[in-house]
């Protein structure tokens, strides 16, 4: 599917929670350009102001922004009114997050989510996609991860997810509503935010570069992941948007490059992508304990989604990493 021509012949109306945060504002910053209809919401908990400012005064017309929070009911009711399609990305993300902090894990990512599922229910949205994680797979150690391989939750994070799927699946059930679920495998790309507590390992380890910073690895290194990188996350999303109801209605996807690569790796392959620009990194790498909650191994079965989606990952980790880098070079000058 030519995604974009699809979209240019057919404006519609694409409501995006957590719009300002990582995930949220690149697919937002892709419809927009693309000619759709956006309306975005966001609490600015996690997301920044400063995502939604590449969406140009010129575009603004293709853009509403709601600042507001999915845990309240009549918040959710208002901004599902006259949308066709909901992409839902708003969460407070981060294992390390939910296991200190549970209860308020729970509020945004389990009683958000039944929120803004159900008022979309109520509103007739056509379509209802949602961020779902890697991480329902859990204690499972079958490698590559398919859909129907589920293990244990190991966190309270990802105990949230798997209720999510769990809330879609009795919505169709008891309301005849259709979603669709994408299981996101450790997404990188731009406007992740590399500070804090609960960074992700590759903005983390980006800032740590260019400023000349320690770099932590937990574990031995040899821990691996199917690092996934933005643009392909944007297209699934959108592929899940316009592909034809029937086909993938209620149903569980992964979202990744279908391959894995260990930490050690990954440090050697950013150090190498920055050295080639003349950027050499001197300080050391430290190995920490591994940290509880985290899973060992993790690597996408993504046949279904090609199936079904169309999805194909234009992205490997390299490539996206050289794209990333080569950006985040140009603003260092």
């Amino acid at each position: 599917m030519d995604i974009a021509a699809n979209l240019k012949s057919n404006k519609r109306t694409w409501l995006i929670t957590g719009v300002a945060g990582f995930i949220g504002s690149n697919i937002a910053s892709f419809l927009i350009k693309n000619g759709q209809r956006v309306v975005g919401v966001d609490n600015f908990i996690t997301g920044s102001e400063k995502n939604l400012k590449e969406f140009s005064k010129d575009k603004l017309k293709n853009f509403k922004f709601y600042e507001g929070d999915i845990t309240n009911e009549n918040f959710c009711d208002k901004v599902c009114k006259n949308v066709e399609i909901v992409l839902h990305q708003a969460a407070l993300g981060s294992v390390p997050r939910s296991i200190e902090n549970p209860l308020k894990t729970n509020l945004h990512n389990v009683n958000g989510f039944l929120n803004i599922l159900f008022y979309a229910k109520k509103h007739e949205v056509k379509k209802f996609i949602y961020a779902s994680s890697s991480s329902v797979y859990g204690d499972s150690a079958i490698l590559p991860k398919k859909e129907i391989n589920l293990g244990s939750p190991l966190s309270p994070y990802a105990a949230t997810k798997r209720f999510n799927e769990i809330y879609s699946d009795i919505f169709k059930k008891v309301y005849d509503f259709d979603t669709v679920g994408l299981r996101y495998f450790n997404v990188f790309g731009k406007n992740q935010n590399p500070k804090g507590a609960y960074a992700a390992v590759i903005p983390k380890w980006l800032d740590a570069i260019e400023n000349n910073k320690n770099i932590n690895i937990y574990g031995n290194g040899n821990t691996s992941r199917d690092f996934c990188y933005i643009k392909n996350v944007v297209s699934a999303n959108i592929l899940a948007g316009l592909q034809d109801k029937k086909k993938i209605k209620n149903k569980l996807y992964n979202i990744s490059c279908g391959s894995k690569i260990s930490l050690n790796n990954l440090f050697k392959e950013m150090i190498k992508l920055y050295s080639i620009r003349g950027l050499n990194y001197k300080k050391k790498v430290t190995y920490l304990p591994f940290r509880s909650g985290d899973i060992y191994h993790s690597q996408a079965d993504i046949s279904l989604a090609k199936k079904d989606l169309n999805y194909i990952p234009m992205y490997d980790v390299k490539k996206g990493l050289k794209e990333l880098i080569f950006e985040r070079f140009k603003n260092l000058k």
